[in-house]
């Protein structure tokens, strides 16, 4: 993996003073991380037993959309609220300042259907956690919660105790 951390771009106070923000459009643009990427994410799970591979808005779609054909099932994209067209079920997370939420259409998942969630990034948790939760509010299963990218000292796998939790890469604080 170190080949995957190697594209990986850091911006220091980004996007406020204090962050070292974690930038993966280097790894994106670059083919072979791109492929990298995405084969080892399909290691991880092409023997789980996957029905869908549920992604979080924005840069866990990029991700998402290409495992879920790999293992050759379906897609579903979790957003932010708003942004889907049909009915939708809500689950909302705590913000260091408030509260967000994610939504997913109510007919994306069938009750048992077993889900894998995939995201760029783990930092805190909230985002994936709440998307756990609003799947198996519709009576999906997870079989996995996948990261490209893990910052351990932020304690989002903890947040996630219970789930099968994988990242490629993790960056410890600096």
């Amino acid at each position: 993996m170190e080949r995957l951390e190697s594209l990986i771009r850091s911006i220091p106070d980004f996007p406020k003073k204090g962050i070292l923000f974690r930038d993966i459009t280097t790894l994106l643009k670059d083919p072979e991380g791109l492929r990298l990427a995405i084969d080892a994410l399909l290691e991880l799970f092409h023997d789980r037993d996957v029905d869908l591979v549920a992604s979080i808005e924005a840069r866990g779609l990029i991700l998402g959309a290409p495992l879920a054909y790999l293992l050759g099932v379906g897609f579903v994209p979790v957003r932010k609220c708003g942004k889907l067209p049909a009915r939708t079920a809500r689950e909302e997370y705590e913000l260091e300042y408030g509260t967000d939420a994610v939504e997913i259409h109510v007919d994306a998942i069938k009750t048992g259907q077993r889900v894998l969630v995939v995201d760029d990034l783990l930092a805190t948790g909230g985002t994936a956690l709440a998307t756990c939760r609003v799947i198996e509010k519709l009576g999906g299963r997870i079989v996995g919660v996948a990261f490209l990218v893990e910052l351990p000292d932020l304690g989002g796998r903890e947040k996630l105790a219970g789930y099968d939790v994988e990242s490629l890469v993790a960056f410890k604080g600096e």
